[in-house]
C-alpha cells in the first residue's frame, strides 16, 4: 500500500506539472502581429549577419574549483567529532573538501562527437569529498566503508564519450562513467544553493554510474533519456544483471523545468533478482527576477532487502524510503544571495541510514539557511546554519557502546571556494 501511494504521488506530481505546462502556450510559439511594410521614406533594417560557427575548442566547456570548509557542531558532536547523517560535512572542524577540473563537449551539427572528463582530488592523509565519491571497482574495494578514509585521495568522477546520430532532431549515445540523472542537488558544491547536501542526496539516490544512455528530443520542449547502467556507484558489478536508468524532461513553459527520473535493477551482491527502484521528481522555476524555486520528491523501494532478510525478524523483508525537499533562493545583488532548504525524509525500515534499530521507522527533518557572498572574481564565501531532528535517537553517538544519545543536531558551517572557470 505504501509503495502504491509513493508511486502515485510521484506520478501525480509529474502528470499535473506536465498538464499545466502543456495547457500553456509553448514558449517561442506565441502569436505575433505581422510587421508592417516599411514606408518609402523608411530604410529597411540591416539584415543580421550569419554567426560564425564555433571552432572545436570553442565548443568545450571548462569548469574548475577548489573548496575548503569548517563545520562546528553546536551541541554534542559524535565520536571523532562527526556530524551524523551528513555526507560531505560529516567531519567536524576544517576540511579541504576538493579540487576539481572538468572539460566537457556536447555533440553538435559541426562536430557530432562529444566527451567528458572530470577529475577530483584532495590532500593526501586527510579525509575529503573525492573519497566519498568513489565507485566500487575504481579506487574502492568491497571492504571499504563510508567515509572511505583508506581509499585514494583522488577520483575519476566522469569519463565518457558521446556521439549524435543524424536521426530526426539528433539521437545521442553516451557511454562511460557519468553522474546520475536523479536528484536536485549535485556533487559540485558551487552548483548547489547550499553547502551541506540533503538527506535525499545522501540516502535516497546514487551518485555515479557506468553504462550507456540514449537521448532524443521528439519536441523542442520534451527530452527522453534511457539506458543500461552497471548499478549504484559501482564500476564492477556485484551481480550479473544491469540496472536501467531514464529521464523524461519537460520545459514547455518558460523558466519552468521539470524532470521525472528513475532507476531500477538488482543491487545486491551475487543476486540477480530483488530489484531496487527509485522514482525521482525535480522541478525548478526561475521566472521571477532574482528568485529561484526548486522542489525534489523521491520514492524508493527494494524487494527482499538483504539486511532485513538476514535478520529473520520480519515476515516482509521489503524496504522503502521516501522524502521531499523545497528550495528558495534570492539574489539581493550580483554578489549577495540567501537560500533556504526545508526537507523531510522517511526511512521506513531504517535500512538506508543504519543508525536506528533495523525494521523501525525513522523520520528525519532538516532546515538549512545559507548566506552566500561573492568576494572577488571567483572567490565565494558561504555561511550556513542547519538544524536536523529525528523521531529516534540517531545523533551524538557516544562511548561506551557507541550509542546514539540525541534526537537533534545543529551545525554552523563556513565554506570558501574559488571558481576558476
Amino acid at each position: 500500500m505504501t509503495r502504491r501511494l509513493g508511486v502515485t504521488l510521484i506520478g501525480a506530481l509529474f502528470t499535473a506539472a506536465c498538464v499545466a505546462a502543456a495547457g500553456a502556450p509553448v514558449y517561442g510559439q506565441t502569436t505575433q502581429t505581422p510587421p508592417a511594410e516599411p514606408k518609402p521614406a523608411e530604410a529597411k533594417p540591416e539584415e543580421k549577419k550569419d554567426e560564425k560557427p564555433k571552432t572545436l575548442w570553442e565548443e568545450n566547456t571548462l569548469f574548475a574549483y577548489i573548496e575548503n570548509s569548517a563545520v562546528w557542531n553546536t551541541g554534542r558532536a559524535s565520536r571523532g567529532n562527526h556530524n551524523e547523517l551528513r555526507f560531505y560535512d560529516f567531519e567536524g572542524g576544517y576540511t579541504f573538501n576538493m579540487a576539481e577540473f572538468s572539460i566537457k563537449k556536447d555533440p553538435s551539427e559541426n562536430y557530432p562527437f562529444g566527451y567528458g572528463l572530470v577529475l577530483t582530488a584532495g590532500i593526501p592523509g586527510t579525509s575529503n569529498d573525492s573519497q566519498k565519491n568513489h565507485a566500487l571497482g575504481i579506487f574502492r574495494g568491497d571492504n571499504d566503508q563510508f567515509p572511505f578514509r583508506n581509499t585514494p585521495n583522488f577520483d575519476l568522477q566522469e569519463a565518457y564519450g558521446s556521439y549524435m546520430f543524424p536521426l530526426g532532431s539528433g539521437l545521442t549515445l553516451k557511454a562511460g562513467k557519468f553522474v546520475t540523472l536523479l536528484g536536485y542537488e549535485v556533487i559540485e558544491s558551487p552548483n548547489n544553493l547550499n553547502f551541506s547536501r540533503s538527506f535525499l542526496f545522501s540516502f535516497a539516490i546514487p551518485l555515479t554510474h557506468v553504462g550507456a544512455l540514449l537521448s532524443y528530443s521528439p519536441l523542442p520542449w520534451l527530452s527522453l533519456t534511457a539506458g543500461p547502467v552497471v548499478g549504484w556507484d559501482v564500476a564492477r558489478d556485484n551481480n550479473s544483471r544491469m540496472s536501467v536508468m531514464g529521464q523524461v524532461g519537460v520545459s514547455a513553459v518558460k523558466d519552468l523545468v521539470l524532470s521525472l527520473n528513475w532507476i531500477t535493477g538488482p543491487e545486491q551482491a551475487h543476486q540477480n533478482s530483488n530489484p531496487r527502484t527509485v522514482l525521482d521528481f525535480v522541478a525548478t522555476y526561475t521566472g521571477i527576477k532574482n528568485l529561484t524555486l526548486g522542489a525534489n520528491v523521491d520514492y524508493g523501494w527494494e524487494e527482499d532487502e538483504a539486511t532485513l532478510a538476514a535478520s529473520g525478524t520480519r515476515g516482509n523483508p521489503d524496504a522503502s524510503w521516501w522524502g521531499w525537499a523545497g528550495y528558495v533562493a534570492y539574489d539581493w545583488t550580483e554578489a549577495l544571495r540567501t537560500a533556504l532548504r526545508v526537507e523531510y525524509f522517511k526511512d521506513a525500515e531504517s535500512v538506508r541510514t543504519g543508525l536506528s534499530p533495523l525494521g523501525t521507522k525513522l523520520d528525519l527533518y532538516e532546515v538549512t539557511a545559507n548566506v552566500q557572498y561573492k568576494i572577488w572574481k571567483g572567490l565565494v564565501a558561504r555561511v550556513e546554519y542547519r538544524h536536523d531532528s529525528a523521531n529516534q535517537k540517531v545523533f551524538a553517538i557516544r562511548a561506551p557502546g557507541y550509542v546514539p544519545t540525541g534526537k537533534k543536531q545543529d551545525t554552523i558551517s563556513l565554506d570558501l571556494y574559488y571558481l576558476f572557470f
